[in-house]
């Protein structure tokens, strides 16, 4: 079982578009009320992650998400795929930095606001945001890197 925050890559199906085949993933997480997946395009060639299909999944569990997107027929994938490009970012690097940047955040502020409603154990919750904010800095330190870098044409 995912735990609250934490995410889980499962792999769809493969997909064919203009000759070209595509790996197609879930990503799935856990916000602490039901699993939320989102679709990964992917292919060989590309040196990045991929493209995101913003179009959320949810479920009870990973395994509902996941058999939801199994379930997909190809034109609903051709579909989400073509969402997906449309909705491609120039600067993905830097746009995934922050979209992990923010999810830390969220994460933090749950451990934090459990914490305080008592229903973690503070020294269990300290080391949790003291972990994420290692985390953060991190991430943080590695923007200038992704700061102005376009994606590659066709990645």
């Amino acid at each position: 079982m995912t735990s609250v925050g934490q995410k889980e890559e499962l792999h769809v199906t493969s997909l064919d578009v203009d000759g070209r085949s595509f790996n197609v993933s879930i990503e799935v997480v856990n916000d602490g009320i039901e699993h939320v997946g989102h679709l990964w395009f992917t292919d060989e060639a590309w040196e990045d992650d991929g493209i995101r299909d913003q179009g959320a999944i949810p479920g009870q569990s990973a395994d509902d998400v996941l058999r939801y997107a199994r379930e997909l027929s190809e034109s609903d994938l051709q579909l989400r795929f073509a969402r997906a490009r449309s909705d491609q970012r120039r600067f993905h690097s830097l746009r995934m930095l922050t979209e992990q940047v923010l999810e830390n955040i969220r994460h933090l502020n749950k451990v934090a606001t459990s914490m305080r409603a008592g229903l973690l154990e503070v020294t269990e919750a300290a080391e949790e945001i003291d972990s994420t904010e290692r985390q953060l800095h991190e991430m943080i330190d590695q923007v200038r890197l992704y700061a102005g870098v376009v994606a590659q044409p066709g990645s």
